[in-house]
């Protein structure tokens, strides 16, 4: 059965002068604040669809690896991802996601973990969904 997540922006003014909040509706966890000033410049405060692009491509691939280590034989006491999204204000457009992590994963070799590692970066659905952007792995064990 397939799910559908929700969530909504509504956007108040031009795009450079105005603001706006996505609030994430299935869930009902967060209402954030974006505006083009933090999506151009960056921001401590204010979001950006890249930062929320960048967390889920992070929590998608966590989910992806641990199951790729299990159905391998090697189930993870952790996995940590970051994804840094990067967006190019000029384009507009979003250049690409490195993927950082770092997982706990007993019994395994470095090269098993990285060949598992790539496998699980193209297996990730959120990866599939940036397939028209370069998506690097910096993968290691803690």
């Amino acid at each position: 059965m397939a799910v559908t997540s929700e969530a909504t922006t509504v956007w108040n003014g031009t795009l450079f002068e105005g603001n706006g909040t996505v609030s994430l509706d299935s869930s009902k966890s967060a209402s954030l604040a974006v505006d083009w000033k933090a999506r151009s410049e960056g921001s401590e405060s204010t979001t950006t669809p890249e930062e929320l692009l960048g967390a889920a491509h992070a929590a998608c691939f966590s989910m992806a690896f641990s199951n790729t280590l299990v159905d391998a034989g090697f189930p993870p006491e952790s996995v940590q991802a970051t994804a840094a999204v990067t967006f190019d204000p000029s384009g507009p457009k979003i250049t690409g996601s490195h993927l950082l992590v770092n997982a706990k994963v007993p019994n395994i070799s470095d090269d098993e973990f990285q060949r598992l590692a790539e496998a699980a970066k193209g297996g990730c659905p959120v990866s599939q969904a940036l397939a028209g952007v370069e998506i690097t792995l910096e993968a290691s064990l803690a």
